[in-house]
């Protein structure tokens, strides 16, 4: 073997090694030792390592580099060889050849109560800059109202469950009707008369069990709104009145909560994000800053009067989820101060600029708090 060149061994001889004191380092980047490592591994990414060798122990034990399938960990021995540390090793084949081989893996969850499929379930989210273990694991910990399980909330909650939101609050007080299965696809026909929430909660839990699924059959009111946003991280409301609006809307306000809004109107439909501050630090606006006063009903007929296109709520919805990710994970720019339109007949989508309305009656300066019951009797006044 010439000078500098870095000896092979297998994963079975690495273990031998390992068993008699020598120091394996796993130079992988985080989110792949995320989906598994061997047991008592160090972990030291390359790309930290060729920055700084100096970060490996220098304490005289042998040192067996491993990566997924032994490229960059022969680069990484290389490294430490140049180094000056004396007994270096790569090992052949990485941790692929380590787990085919049944050696031993470290047995630590993801976070605290992760289950034991976590890694293999989140494995797109944990290999993702932006999201890894550290974002999986703030996923886990955080917990969203959904305010509807309907045409905008069947979506919205399927894939929040589905990437690991650790509580989802599904809040409705309806029954299944025939009428929902063109667009409310957390439901099927055998559920029919059965209450909402309890099927969102029995489908959701089907497609991820790790979640916890808290079914409150309630309608949202002055009475019990505080109570049923308590606790949560963000508020995505998927109802279909303005008084459930204003309320949700004021009550968010009132407790510093992001709120995810959307709505949707025969072939139409729009979304924003109502948080204390715009991108930059400017104020946001909130919901009543877009809408002062409710309009009439003839203004802003229901589904069940006006109609709705069966894919509209599932794309808004959509969108939804993905505001309420990216607030979660602190990621990107949020709808904040933007409204996003869009027109599926010509399938467009356009935005327009929201801007804080200082003469706000529920969050501008002079605005002051007379309760909720207040904006119940606006609404019912129209």
């Amino acid at each position: 073997m010439g000078p500098g060149r870095v000896p092979e061994i297998s994963v079975e001889e690495a273990a031998r090694r390992v068993a008699a004191g020598a120091r394996l380092v796993d130079v992988r980047e985080p989110a792949e030792v995320a989906l598994g490592a061997p047991a008592g591994a160090l972990h030291l990414p390359l790309s930290v390592l060729q920055d700084d060798p100096s970060l490996l122990p220098d304490d005289g034990r042998p040192l067996l580099l491993l990566c997924a399938i032994g490229q960059r960990s022969r680069r990484a021995a290389a490294i430490v060889l140049a180094a000056g540390h004396g007994e270096v090793a790569n090992v052949a084949g990485g941790f692929v050849a380590w787990r085919a081989a049944g050696l031993p893996l470290a047995a630590e969850p993801l976070w605290p109560g992760a289950t034991a499929d976590a890694a293999e379930r989140y494995d797109r989210h944990l290999r993702l800059a932006g999201v890894g273990q550290e974002g999986q694991r703030r996923l886990a910990g955080s917990g969203v109202l959904l305010l509807g399980a309907g045409g905008l909330g069947s979506p919205a909650a399927l894939y929040l469950a589905a990437a690991g939101v650790g509580h989802l609050r599904i809040v409705d007080d309806d029954v299944i009707e025939r009428s929902n299965l063109q667009r409310q696809i957390l439901h099927t026909e055998a559920g029919i008369g059965r209450p909402k929430v309890e099927s969102a909660r029995e489908r959701l839990l089907a497609l991820n069990p790790s979640v916890r699924v808290e079914a409150i059959r309630e309608r949202l009111s002055a009475a019990n709104v505080e109570a049923l946003l308590h606790g949560v991280d963000v508020v995505l409301d998927g109802s279909d009145n303005f008084a459930t609006r204003y309320l949700l809307n004021a009550a968010c306000v009132r407790l510093g909560l992001p709120l995810v809004h959307a709505a949707v109107e025969r072939f139409q439909g729009q979304v924003s994000v109502f948080v204390r501050a715009a991108p930059g630090g400017a104020k946001a606006p909130c919901y009543r800053c877009l809408h002062p006063e409710p309009p009439g009903p003839e203004a802003a007929p229901n589904c069940a009067e006006a109609g709705v296109l069966g894919v509209l709520p599932g794309l808004l919805g959509l969108v939804q989820a993905t505001e309420t990710l990216k607030l979660l994970l602190g990621l990107g720019e949020p709808l904040a101060g933007r409204l996003l339109l869009f027109d599926a007949l010509g399938l467009r989508f356009r935005e327009v600029a929201l801007a804080a309305d200082p003469d706000c009656a529920t969050c501008g300066p002079q605005a002051r708090f007379t309760g909720y019951h207040d904006l119940e009797a606006i609404c019912a006044a129209i």
